[in-house]
């Protein structure tokens, strides 16, 4: 496989210039693979493919009516990220988590925010994840979103935007991680000729971010709570679990006495200290969210509450997530961190003012419309794509509840050079990198490069037909040329 025929397109691509040369930091695996013999690339391909079957690398689909369990499309031709960009997207993440957080207190406690007339008080009080039932919540060393995954996109222009904040139960870090194991089988030689950072050591950054919300740090027991197998996502929950070496739990297995947590096992009930929670805030405790959530555990949110138990993510926290708020995160950065943004959002339309709707009911075929509170590419129109139809069902939705809307500009998302067919063809892509935030703030170095597999598509998502691609973040700047290595289909790092 060449990539002689292999065109940019007029897209920004992430491995080569306008001219069609390969960016410094490309440089060496576009050589290597072009090195290879034959239908090598492709053996390999199949020989992941075989790898991720192996290790159960699944999510299920919810629209299929089979209830499918899938395995997660993966392409081997891996997103590389020179270390100076990662440098400044890293601070921009730091930056923006901390504001966030600040923020998120704020709304919970004294709101000066909205009293200062930064925010519409009405923005926030009718956000769907905003939880009265939080107000005044205190939680263990003030930490709202201690574990959250930014998507960034790049336009055509070369800039990296934040298309959206994911702060309630963010997924994919497992696909990060499977993904590295994957590419570190395929490309050693490579991999270690460009100094890429490392990810494995995610799970022990995790559980140290748990752990520090720990009232006692000795012999604090933490665990790992999930709705069950159904859920699209348990993979990842018990991979996390299995990786960190906690107890992965259901609520049935959690019960709450004398306003303590406590997980049932065959020696009896054992205090739990700290809850990964992987479950949304309605279905966490009948007693204070949905009555009829089977899923969660009476009476936790009256533990945590008064300091018994850490919950992380902390419940009230989706507040941040909401679509409308996320248009004014940089006024958000602004107000707490007293600077501009160092990321930069894309340009938003709120429905809910009369001007900006007017004019998204005027341009629907050249925008992109989301709903507030949906994720997973659901509830979203991309106008270019959409038929008259489409256009005119949408407008009704946004008529009948302009404040669940907002619209943006259709991006030319950046592509990367993707395996289709026997060749090599441009996918749009976008990042969602991993932030941790316990005794200090730890970014991922790279994340989850989530690729739209069907041509043309802009929508990325796995259950919209996407896959991922591994993310090399490399260690040092490129400085000289480097030769080009042979492939190996073994061996570890």
């Amino acid at each position: 496989m060449r990539f002689s025929s292999y065109r940019t397109e007029g897209f920004y691509d992430e491995m080569f210039q306008e001219d069609g040369s390969p960016r410094p930091h490309a440089k060496l695996l576009l050589e290597s693979v072009e090195s290879l013999s034959d239908g090598g690339l492709l053996r390999r391909k199949v020989a992941a493919e075989r790898l991720l079957l192996q290790m159960g690398i699944t999510f299920n689909v919810y629209a299929d009516s089979a209830g499918a369990e899938r395995i997660f499309p993966f392409d081997l031709l891996p997103r590389i990220v020179a270390a100076e960009e990662w440098g400044w997207i890293e601070r921009g993440l730091k930056q923006r988590i901390h504001a966030l957080n600040a923020f998120i207190d704020d709304i919970y406690h004294e709101q000066k925010i909205l009293k200062d007339g930064i925010i519409p008080a009405e923005v926030i009080l009718s956000a769907a994840s905003y939880r009265p039932q939080c107000q005044g919540l205190d939680p263990p060393r003030g930490i709202w979103c201690h574990i959250a995954g930014i998507d960034l996109v790049r336009h055509a222009d070369g800039q990296i935007y934040v298309l959206e904040d994911n702060l309630r139960v963010p997924s994919g870090v497992s696909y990060v991680l499977e993904n590295r194991e994957v590419l570190k089988r395929t490309f050693p030689q490579v991999f270690e000729g460009l100094s890429v950072r490392p990810v494995t050591d995610y799970p022990s950054r995790l559980l140290e971010t748990l752990e520090y919300l720990a009232q006692s740090s000795s012999n604090a027991r933490t665990v790992v709570l999930t709705p069950g197998a159904y859920n699209s996502a348990y993979f990842e929950h018990s991979f996390l679990a299995q990786q960190m070496g906690l107890q992965l739990v259901e609520g049935r297995d959690l019960v709450v006495n004398r306003d303590a947590v406590y997980m049932r096992t065959t020696k009896g009930l054992q205090r739990v200290d700290v809850i990964y929670r992987r479950i949304d805030d309605d279905f966490l405790d009948p007693q204070a969210f949905r009555a009829d959530s089977m899923l969660g555990v009476p009476g936790l949110m009256e533990a945590y509450r008064n300091g018994n138990v850490a919950l992380a993510n902390a419940p009230g926290n989706g507040v941040a997530d909401d679509k409308v708020v996320y248009a004014y995160v940089p006024e958000i950065i602004r107000y707490y961190e007293g600077e501009d943004p160092i990321l930069p959002n894309v340009p938003t339309y709120m429905c809910w003012k009369d001007t900006d709707r007017a004019y998204v009911l005027s341009n629907l075929e050249k925008l992109v419309v989301k709903a507030a509170n949906e994720s997973g590419g659901y509830g979203m129109l991309v106008g270019p794509a959409s038929t008259r139809e489409e256009r005119r069902e949408f407008a009704g939705r946004i008529e009948r509840n302009p404040r669940n809307y907002i619209a943006q500009p259709t991006l030319a998302l950046s592509r990367v050079p993707t395996i289709i067919d026997e060749g090599f063809e441009g996918r749009h892509v976008d990042l969602r990198p991993y932030v941790l935030y316990g005794r200090d703030i730890y970014v991922l170095p790279g994340g989850l490069t989530r690729v739209a597999l069907r041509k043309g598509s802009l929508v990325v998502n796995s259950s919209q037909g996407g896959g991922s691609k591994d993310t090399w973040v490399l260690a040092k700047p490129i400085a000289e040329p480097v030769a080009a290595m042979e492939p190996a289909v073994g061996g570890q790092q």
